[in-house]
């Protein structure tokens, strides 16, 4: 077995004011999807600007608390909500789920997407590869609080978590979690967005990527009190949509492509940079052309002037 490296919850106090890991995993979660945005924001195809790219982070950044506690709430606290109300809006208790904050920032994203006037398709597709490096960190901070352990085993690398009442050897599963939803579905999707890919795809890939991560984990995290059929967990219920419609998003996007003779539809910074090389061309053109007159004319000038001295010749 491993020890379990008990690490403080709490980062550092100051009076009543606690700094704790979880939200510090957060707001790291946060800064590296601004970062790694704005350098996506170069791509010829970007449906943003490198300076719109903060306004993004603050739209998910809302769409995500917010709908990561209500979903929480109404997922898997809904009978406590019935009880006590108010529970809804004591965040500090704790209290996050990944689904009702993918619900939170879709959302957020519709609203950014008109505000931008832009395709929803094609800034969902921008956001696809700057979400895994949050869910890794999210899965850290899981760690680190010593919650949502794994299942009992007996594996080498089993753990005992200090907050489990039963002291039993579990699987480290926040940790396998932290690996497949953030290094790897980054390292996926990431690559996949290298190049520009038809409109969805990004996002299809995304969803069927961590709906896959999350439904495998699931095997190994210690199950909800509550299962769905009697044998399915909670998580993985909520992850079969995302797996269904992840496929079915990137099976349309590339029926889509493929009828439309793989070309890709301009979005509205493709039309501006269009419009602004038509400019270009057509002032070439007229610049073309006023030299070709000026030459012209200077022709003209040049064989008036020899037939005045051929004649001034002749009268001599």
């Amino acid at each position: 077995m491993l020890q379990y490296p008990i690490i403080d919850p709490v980062i550092f106090s100051i009076g009543p004011i606690s700094v704790r890991w979880y939200g510090m995993m957060y707001l790291l979660g946060f800064i590296a999807a601004y970062l790694l945005g704005r350098r996506r924001a170069v791509q010829p195809w970007s449906p943003m600007r490198a300076d719109q790219v903060e306004d993004l982070i603050f739209y998910g950044a809302l769409g995500a608390v917010l709908g990561g506690r209500i979903g929480y709430v109404l997922f898997y606290g809904f009978d406590r909500f019935l009880q006590d109300p108010l529970w809804l809006f004591r965040m500090w208790e704790g209290g996050m789920a990944f689904h009702g904050g993918l619900l939170g920032v879709f959302f957020a994203l519709i609203l950014y997407a008109r505000k931008l006037q832009q395709p929803l398709a094609a800034v969902c597709d921008f956001v696809a590869p700057l979400a895994p490096i949050g869910l890794g960190l999210g899965r850290m901070a899981n760690f680190i609080n010593a919650e949502l352990y794994g299942r009992a085993t007996d594996v080498p690398w089993g753990m005992v978590f200090p907050t489990d009442s039963s002291q039993l050897l579990r699987h480290p599963s926040q940790l396998y979690q932290c690996f497949l939803e953030g290094v790897v579905l980054l390292i996926l999707v990431y690559g996949f967005t290298a190049k520009r890919r038809p409109p969805w795809a990004a996002t299809g890939l995304f969803l069927l990527g961590y709906g896959v991560a999350r439904y495998i984990v699931e095997f190994f995290r210690e199950p909800d009190a509550s299962l769905v059929f009697d044998w399915m967990t909670r998580g993985q219920f909520l992850s079969l949509p995302m797996i269904i419609g992840g496929l079915a998003m990137l099976a349309f996007s590339y029926y889509r492509f493929y009828q439309n003779g793989q070309q890709f539809s301009p979005l509205s910074s493709d039309l501006a940079g269009t419009a602004g090389h038509g400019q270009s061309s057509a002032q070439a053109s007229k610049d073309g052309a006023k030299s070709g007159k000026k030459a012209k004319t200077g022709r003209k000038d040049k064989a008036g002037g020899r037939n005045k001295i051929s004649n001034q010749k002749k009268k001599r």
